[in-house]
């Protein structure tokens, strides 16, 4: 299947049940990226913690292209406490997520998209990360909602001082 079809939404022309179930069904996937992001801008922990599957797994070893050895991280409560451990009291974040592109098979789907985060030490908001990283990531339909199993994490690019930040 060429790419411009497998992007394409899989309902026929005609048929607005399916074609807003399928809206439906992007817009979820894609929310969970975002709940993903605002959780941790927020330091929300319910937020964040919405966004996963219990035996979730978050993957951000690729993207830490400066040396550092993030930890493989498997389950909900381990990822979002990881997370709100290193961030909170110690730095601020912002994440704009751009250019999301689904597949939906059934109750799995695949969404890429990227990802600006940029970090900065609280006490010293000079001393920053930005990074910009390409998502990908499955998800699974649990009732009406679109939950992340897996998220890998890549880099592109990034500019400041990430072991700063995120340590060596």
């Amino acid at each position: 299947m060429d790419t411009a079809a497998q992007y394409a939404l899989a309902a026929q022309p005609g048929d607005t049940a399916a074609i807003v179930a399928e809206l439906r069904d992007r817009a979820e996937i894609t929310d969970a990226l975002y709940r993903f992001a605002l959780g941790q801008d927020l330091k929300d922990r319910e937020l964040l913690a919405s966004a996963f599957t219990t035996d979730a797994e978050l993957d951000f070893r690729a993207a830490a292209r400066w040396g550092g050895k993030p930890p493989l991280m498997i389950g909900r409560d381990t990822i979002v406490s990881t997370i709100l451990a290193t961030f909170t009291g110690r730095m601020d974040t912002t994440h704009q997520v751009t250019n999301p592109r689904i597949t939906i098979d059934g109750n799995t789907a695949r969404l890429t998209a990227l990802v600006e985060a940029q970090h900065l030490l609280t006490d010293d908001p000079g001393t920053h990360a930005l990074l910009k990283n390409p998502y990908t990531v499955d998800l699974v339909r649990e009732g009406s909602r679109w939950l992340i199993w897996r998220m890998r994490i890549d880099n592109t690019w990034l500019t400041g001082d990430p072991v700063a930040i995120f340590g060596a």
